[in-house]
C-alpha cells in the first residue's frame, strides 16, 4: 500500500478562508494537468485569521509537487 503525504499551504489574514478556497482550485488544476493521483484536497479554517489549503497525494509524487508548488509544510498521513 502506497504511503500518502499531506502538503499544506497556510494562508493568514482577514480573507484567509476565501484565499485558501481559491488556492485549492489552482492546486487541483495542477494535479489534473500533470495527471497525478489526488487522494484528497480541501480547505480548513483554523481560526478567523488562519486557514489552510491542502492536498493529499501519494508519496511518489511528493517531490514533484513540493518543488513545483512550494507548500509551507507537509505531513505523513496514516492509513
Amino acid at each position: 500500500m502506497a504511503q500518502h503525504v499531506k502538503l499544506i499551504w497556510d494562508l493568514r489574514g482577514p480573507d484567509a478562508k476565501p484565499m485558501a478556497e481559491h488556492h485549492c482550485i489552482h492546486l487541483k488544476e495542477y494535479i489534473a494537468r500533470e495527471k497525478l493521483e489526488l487522494i484528497e484536497s480541501g480547505v480548513k479554517e483554523l481560526t478567523s485569521m488562519h486557514s489552510i489549503a491542502y492536498l493529499v497525494i501519494t508519496e511518489k509524487d511528493m517531490i514533484q509537487v513540493r518543488d513545483a508548488l512550494k507548500p509551507h509544510r507537509g505531513e505523513v498521513v496514516e492509513s
